[in-house]
């Protein structure tokens, strides 16, 4: 941590832990951008549906987080079953036929009763990391680690907390997406102010447990008056492609219509708003809701799994099930 870093504490954080903030930036891109925009290519049905009633994830099934280890994807969603927030993990060999294994993390002990699911997972080259929502009201990121992604290890401790009264994330910290790009892990967040105010940001990490915040934090502000993302952002997914960092992120709209709409960096801090496309679903299953994105970056297209459903509600109950789809770069 160089001079510039400083750490910051209040009453509401010491439960958990001080906060580190620091400047810092992705890798520059050096090169040109590539000028074009992407094409949305949706498979018309989910690819990975709820449960039957009384299952775990029985109401909801959102929030994947998908990443391949060997010949195996492994998907570690979110299922909600009318009380409580767990992980669940389902497999698959192509992407698009999955088998689910049941619940591999539910909330428990200090964690409350209501979430640990909504997450997001990396591999490294010995096991898997699940960063994870947990409490309630005030939400806050936790860690497990697990070899196989059936049998996890918690950290025992919250590895991002709230920040400061009166910061952008005083009152809750969630919808985490990791990335690794040379020696640090960095972790796109939303932060939700005492507005209730919900905006992205992102932290630093050498080793994916000790993280500190941009200083210039939030990265990606609401929308004006009546654009898709006017109530609030979430939910970002980030990826290098064609000279340039991309996000896709949840917007949502003062009805509680979720979509899905683009930015672009060259340093990953930095971010400007793509005018288009929005992604909205098409179907009646995922017609008031597309979110949650994750990403996998092939070389011809990027494959993105998302979640989806038809009743536009705030947190849960939106008949959720997860889809897929590929993003095709169209040369301009």
């Amino acid at each position: 941590m160089n001079r510039r870093s400083f750490l910051a504490c209040s009453v509401s954080t010491l439960i958990t832990s001080c906060g580190r903030y620091d400047d810092f930036r992705l890798p520059t891109v050096e090169r040109i951008p590539a000028q074009g925009r992407w094409v949305w290519e949706p498979h018309a049905a989910p690819v990975l549906t709820r449960g039957q009633a009384g299952e775990w994830d029985a109401v909801d099934a959102l929030n994947p987080s998908v990443v391949k280890h060997g010949d195996l994807y492994y998907n570690f969603y979110s299922g909600y079953d009318g009380k409580s927030w767990h992980t669940g993990l389902a497999t698959s060999t192509d992407g698009l036929r999955w088998s689910k294994a049941g619940k591999v993390l539910s909330p428990e002990g200090a964690e409350g009763s209501y979430i640990a699911a909504n997450g997001a997972a990396f591999r490294t080259a010995a096991e898997f990391l699940y960063y994870y929502e947990t409490g309630g009201p005030v939400l806050r990121l936790a860690l497990a680690r697990s070899s196989d992604g059936k049998s996890w290890r918690r950290e025992g401790r919250i590895v991002l907390g709230t920040g400061p009264r009166g910061s952008w994330d005083e009152r809750s910290v969630a919808d985490p997406y990791v990335v690794r790009y040379g020696s640090y892990y960095y972790l796109y967040y939303l932060g939700q102010d005492r507005a209730r105010r919900q905006r992205l940001g992102i932290a630093r990490s050498a080793d994916g447990v000790e993280w500190t915040k941009l200083r210039a934090n939030p990265i990606l502000e609401l929308g004006e008056f009546g654009a898709f993302d006017e109530n609030g952002l979430g939910e970002p997914a980030v990826w290098f492609s064609h000279g340039s960092y991309w996000m896709l992120y949840t917007g949502r709209d003062r009805g509680e219509r979720r979509r899905m709409g683009f930015a672009r960096s060259q340093d990953g801090v930095k971010w400007d708003k793509v005018n288009s496309p929005i992604l909205a679903g098409n179907q009646d299953w995922n017609r008031m809701v597309v979110c949650d994105a994750t990403v996998e970056v092939q070389p011809d297209h990027v494959r993105v799994w998302f979640g989806g459903g038809d009743a536009p509600r705030p947190a849960e109950g939106l008949n959720g099930q997860i889809g897929y789809g590929a993003l095709r770069w169209q040369q301009s």
